[in-house]
């Protein structure tokens, strides 16, 4: 068993100023998504669209951190908020849903791409290749917080986390990081330059992600209180599975699609 290394949740305390990790984490997420995505921009020649960009990227932030906060509310504990509406609110308390915030990236950039003319889909292939560096900087900081801990366990690199009892759990935070994160952000950045129909590196995102993540929730421990379909698929094996078959659509969809993809409608 390896000893969990107990991290505090804040960096530091300047009077009401207490800056927390996992803040720090969707910050640098949203830096890495917009140096990544300029410099994809100018790889293909179109620094014209970086002020573009500079929106893209404001409002991508605004209904990533709104989906995420009510995808949590709605999809998983709305017995729970409906009685504490205030603690909708309170998201320095945790509780953010991975399928909420994409929901939330593509509702406010199809309505920005609508507004200013632009193929959405173009966009979206930009995107995925960073997001997987926010999704595994997002995993440290739930590791940071000892949250979304693993299922029992006695695996030499077992942890027992604070907020789990005395048992030794799996760290799937950092399965999660390592899974989600840098693997799938070397396949996604190994894929960036293919000419492929608009949608297809979106598609690849979305079935690529779903899968990797529903094989690693069979090693974290399952939300209390959420009910489990078949008495062992989580909430999230359910959603990543509409992502799989999400993205096996769009790839039929797109197969005869416009190659190579165009910013513009």
């Amino acid at each position: 068993m390896i000893p969990y290394p107990e991290i505090s949740p804040v960096i530091f305390r300047i009077g009401p100023l207490a800056p927390r990790w996992y803040g720090l984490m969707y910050l640098l997420g949203f830096l890495a998504a917009y140096f990544l995505v300029r410099y994809q921009l100018r790889e293909k020649g179109y620094r014209d669209l970086e002020p573009h960009l500079d929106n893209i990227i404001f409002w991508g932030a605004l209904g990533l951190i709104i989906g995420a906060r009510l995808g949590h509310v709605l999809f998983y504990f709305p017995g729970y908020y409906w009685k504490h509406p205030l603690e909708v609110f309170a998201i320095w308390h945790g509780g953010m849903s991975f399928h909420g915030g994409l929901l939330g990236v593509l509702i406010t950039g199809l309505i920005y791409a609508r507004k200013h003319q632009l193929n959405f889909w173009f966009w979206a292939d930009l995107f995925v290749v960073p997001a997987p560096i926010g999704l595994g900087l997002g995993r440290l900081g739930n590791f940071i917080n000892g949250e979304l801990y693993g299922r029992p366990t006695d695996v030499p690199w077992a942890m027992v986390f604070p907020k789990g009892g005395p048992i030794p759990r799996h760290p799937s935070q950092l399965y999660e990081a390592l899974g989600e994160g840098l693997f799938l952000f070397m396949i996604m950045w190994f894929l960036r330059k293919k000419e492929w129909p608009c949608g297809f590196k979106f598609a690849t995102f979305l079935v690529a992600y779903g899968v990797i993540r529903f094989f690693i929730e069979f090693f974290r421990e399952p939300d209390v209180g959420v009910p489990l379909l078949f008495g062992w698929m989580t909430r999230g094996q359910q959603f990543c599975l509409l992502m799989v078959i999400a993205g096996l659509l769009l790839f039929w969809i797109k197969r005869k699609g416009e190659k190579p993809c165009k910013p513009y409608l």
